[in-house]
């Protein structure tokens, strides 16, 4: 599962943020993002999600003192922070939502980076055999276990992540207002954190974003997020376009070459601050008013 993932970064990571990360966007985790106001924020937070998709996936890094289990066990503590501060806020409706950030809501994260990682990378051009399957399952499975998802929520294998992805999505509401404000942030913060800053260099990467989501997660859901109307053949012509266009690019390179440049381009739109990992935690419901964490 390592070596696989280092060797299809590049498409793994095309998965992730436009088709993984929009998707987990459409179920009540959003309120709890929109509600605390990190919309603003989502650029970083883009990059410190490819952060830790680097670190579990980097050799050794979900042993005890390697940063994929410190940023995935770090996730368990501001998730429980941020579930505390949204309990005593009093804007949280208990009886409409449910418990905030819930461990039914993460189950179903759990299964959907796992699950729908693999899935969407096949669409987007990547190859795996059972084992690599089997092995990106069971690093995402023991990172949820780091997360806090109890064991009797995570998944156990592929069939039983697709068993509880579809068991759970019938119980969450139609996506709303703030999964349309999440998921759009997200496809807007990929330009800049691309490195992306002419004006309409940065409009084309934006809309080549918005097709091959609205590929990868449907065409239903792209409507609710209220992404720009294109039309299906449109969004299938682009993801075949650029499946074919990677496939020809790694005939042209070797695996070595392929891996070097897949983990320098990883570096560079991952988060890395000065004093290492920060253990701190948000103070307040808002981000706007919270201390730095």
């Amino acid at each position: 599962g390592v070596r696989c993932f280092n060797l299809n970064v590049d498409l793994m990571l095309v998965a992730f943020v436009t088709g993984v990360l929009v998707e987990g966007f459409s179920t009540l985790i959003a309120k709890s993002f929109n509600m605390t106001g990190r919309v603003a924020a989502t650029p970083r937070r883009l990059m410190q999600n490819n952060r830790q998709l680097m670190e579990i996936f980097y050799p050794g890094g979900l042993q005890r003192n390697g940063d994929g289990w410190k940023l995935s066990t770090r996730v368990r503590f501001v998730h429980a922070r941020i579930r505390s501060l949204l309990a005593k806020s009093g804007d949280w409706d208990f009886e409409a939502w449910g418990t905030p950030l819930s461990a039914a809501n993460l189950g179903l994260a759990i299964a959907t980076f796992s699950m729908q990682l693999l899935k969407y990378s096949k669409l987007v051009g990547t190859n795996f055999s059972i084992e690599e399957q089997e092995s990106v399952l069971a690093v995402w499975r023991y990172a949820g276990y780091l997360m806090g998802i109890p064991e009797t929520i995570l998944y156990t294998d592929g069939a039983d992540a697709e068993r509880k992805y579809n068991i759970a999505y019938m119980c969450e509401p139609p996506p709303g207002e703030d999964s349309v404000a999440m998921s759009n942030a997200l496809i807007r913060a990929i330009a800049p954190v691309a490195g992306v800053t002419d004006p309409k260099e940065q409009e084309d990467l934006t809309d080549l974003a918005y097709r091959l989501s609205s590929a990868l997660i449907g065409q239903e859901l792209a409507g609710q997020f209220g992404y720009p109307k294109h039309s299906r053949l449109t969004t299938m012509l682009t993801l075949y376009s650029f499946r074919m266009k990677q496939r020809f690019l790694r005939f042209l390179h070797s695996k070595q070459i392929v891996k070097s440049q897949n983990f320098s381009q990883l570096l560079k739109i991952s988060v890395y601050d000065e004093g290492g990992i920060s253990y701190r935690m948000p103070d307040h419901i808002k981000a706007s008013q919270s201390s730095k964490w």
